[in-house]
């Protein structure tokens, strides 16, 4: 056996899931110089004396997992702001760490839950309502986003906003009021959601100190749950350069462990060509490294074009500028061969856009270019063959997941069955992708999407699609690997376990090929690489976790409560000094809170009518 050279890293005795065609399972792997240099020949090469050797014990370990639709550039920069109910079993919880976290905030700041949940998750199976809100916070402003589709805000966060009786409803959006005319709290999104980016954006900014610290923590909270790439989609309020400039600053230092890559986005209604313009002079795709890199453009094209996903809604009608205003912006783009990315929720939507690229394909051919678009529940078979024959790819997520049940109560259980129709783009041959379109309209946590697209249910446990629309474990996981490396014009650079690729890879809590459906949800990592170093461990591994960095400012709710799952661990809740308050079971993190499952049933049967009485005013009718 001839021996080779040191690797930098060497493990071994794992169950280790390659996927790679040429040799699918393995036991060991050895990396070196940020790549993966032997499958399963790692008795071969030398162990010099930087050589790291971990025994893995017989873990799963996978690709590290790649989010194609992310909006963590944003997400970053207010994470440690922000109080998180993704994955908390009820509302009991949820309200009793609003009330901490409201006691804990300084005056002039904030508590805001950003998205990321869902009343379905809650053994309760019901939203808050504005008194329950007030009565836990009444002198803190609260800021509480429910999807894209509206926002609570108690009284406090009412005057912080200088909302009163006078102030008119914004444009696209309504401030729901009393008998008297004086604003509940309540926000819709009628029919988009400027009115909750609007509010939003009028709450304190961290400094850029601790952008960076929120940004770091956050990117080791991707890391703590298996992921090692996203693709950052942009979002409202997200300005180039202005707002890149923390995440920038941590590249330069060497302290991201996230690769990412980065779509524009355009701000600037009615002059988005222009906004397109003076990008392409400041940067391009494939600029970067393979930690940071521009990517190309969308998810807004134009603003015309944003067929807005809120299925408590009716489908909005685009205006007739939409083609004309497209079309000048995509001709620009292929003209200078910058990929693009485009918002696409209905299949009526999606029809315009499609004539619009056929038109610019014909002038201004795409071939070579890495277009998609995103979402795509409701579109037809009809549509998937154009997307097919222009060589575009979709980027899915797990948004049905959080609104299923609103669809069905609109649309039906039959036109749900198929939204978005995954298996029929798989067997056209399309580029597909998965993630999650965090922060907002869904969790970050990718095992909620895998879990998804195994069992084909919401986060609240509705089977939503037949045996012919669901995937395997295995064509799940393919498509949050090798599947968004495609989105990013990174095939065959990362996605596998093989010689040659980036070394991103990840060992897990639970077997994924062998849990139960209903546990794929809880899964987490135990240790996460990236670029070949440790950036995640714990458990047996956790000798090996890098150092620990402190949380900015001392009042953010991620010192108490953590992450997905904010699992008001009582060990962490006494360092910072909050009064232990969860009187569940250790398991209630992983797997949910499962002496809470009586209450399931008769909070069903009480919520059966599930927005009667729905902040406590007697109406059923206030979203419609």
């Amino acid at each position: 056996m001839n021996t080779k050279k040191a690797a930098d890293l060497i493990l071994h005795n794992g169950h280790i899931t390659t996927l790679d065609p040429k040799y699918p399972d393995a036991k060991n792997v050895a990396i070196k110089d940020g790549r993966i240099v032997g499958v399963d020949d790692a008795e071969s090469y030398e162990r010099g004396p930087n050589t790291t050797t971990i025994d893995l014990k017989g873990r799963r370990v996978i690709p590290g997992l790649n989010d194609s639709h992310l909006h963590v550039i944003r997400g970053g920069l207010n994470y440690n702001m922000e109080l998180r109910w993704d994955g908390v079993p009820s509302l009991a919880d949820a309200l009793r760490m609003l009330r901490e976290q409201a006691q804990r905030t300084p005056p002039g700041q904030w508590v805001r839950v950003v998205g990321g949940w869902s009343e379905f998750q809650f053994a309760e199976r019901r939203m808050p309502t504005l008194e329950e809100i007030n009565a836990v916070a009444p002198e803190t402003p609260v800021f509480i986003l429910h999807l894209y589709c509206r926002a609570l805000l108690n009284q406090a966060a009412l005057r912080a906003c200088g909302y009163t009786k006078d102030t008119p409803n914004p444009p696209g959006g309504e401030i729901q009021r009393d008998s008297k005319g004086n604003p509940t709290g309540l926000l819709i999104a009628r029919p988009s959601a400027t009115i909750l980016y609007a509010t939003l954006a009028k709450g304190p900014k961290l400094p850029p100190e601790h952008q960076m610290n929120s940004t770091r923590h956050f990117t080791r909270e991707l890391n703590r749950l298996g992921l090692t790439s996203v693709i950052d989609a942009g979002g409202g309020f997200q300005n180039y350069p202005e707002d890149y400039a923390v995440i920038e600053e941590l590249h330069k230092r060497g302290e991201m462990t996230l690769r990412m890559a980065y779509n524009l986005f355009t701000q600037k209604p009615k002059q988005e060509k222009e906004d397109f313009a003076r990008w392409i002079k400041m940067t391009g795709p494939g600029k970067g490294d393979d930690f940071f890199r521009c990517n190309g453009a969308g998810e807004m094209l134009v603003f015309s074009a944003a067929d807005f996903e809120d299925f408590l809604e009716p489908r909005p009608d685009l205006p007739a500028s939409l083609e004309g205003e497209l079309k000048e912006v995509v001709s620009l783009l292929a003209a200078n061969k910058w990929p693009f990315r485009l918002h696409a929720t209905y299949d009526e939507s999606i029809t315009h856009f499609l004539s619009v690229f056929e038109k610019v394909n014909h002038e201004i051919p795409f071939k070579g270019l890495n277009w998609f678009f995103d979402h795509c529940e409701t579109i037809s078979d009809r549509n998937l063959e154009r997307v097919k024959a222009l060589g575009g790819g979709i980027a899915i997520q797990h948004r049905m997941a959080y609104q299923g049940e609103y669809f069905m109560d609109r649309y039906g259980k039959k036109a749900a069955e198929r939204t978005p129709p995954v298996r029929r783009m798989l067997e056209l041959g399309i580029p597909v992708g998965a993630g999650t379109d965090a922060t907002r309209v869904a969790s970050y946590n990718p095992w909620l999407s895998l879990y998804w697209l195994v069992t084909g249910k919401t986060v609240g446990g509705v089977s939503m699609y037949p045996d012919k629309n669901r995937l395997s474990r295995e064509e799940a996981l393919r498509l949050y690997t090798q599947g968004s490396s495609w989105f990013s014009s990174e095939s065959g650079t990362k996605g596998a376990i093989a010689p040659g690729q980036l070394a991103d890879l990840v060992a897990l809590t639970d077997d994924y090929f062998s849990v139960a459906e209903e546990e794929i949800k809880g899964i987490e990592s135990v240790f996460t690489v990236v670029d070949g170093k440790i950036v995640h461990a714990t458990e047996e591994f956790a000798t090996h976790a890098p150092p620990p960095i402190p949380v900015l400012p001392e009042w953010s709710p991620v010192k108490v409560f953590g992450g997905y799952g904010a699992p008001l661990d009582v060990r962490k809740a006494a360092q910072a000094g909050v009064a232990a308050v969860h009187h569940h079971t250790a398991e209630c993190h992983q797997h949910g809170c499962a002496h809470a499952a009586h209450q399931l049933l008769a909070g069903i049967e009480a919520t059966r009518n599930r927005f009667a009485g729905f902040f406590g005013l007697g109406c059923d009718c206030f979203a419609f």
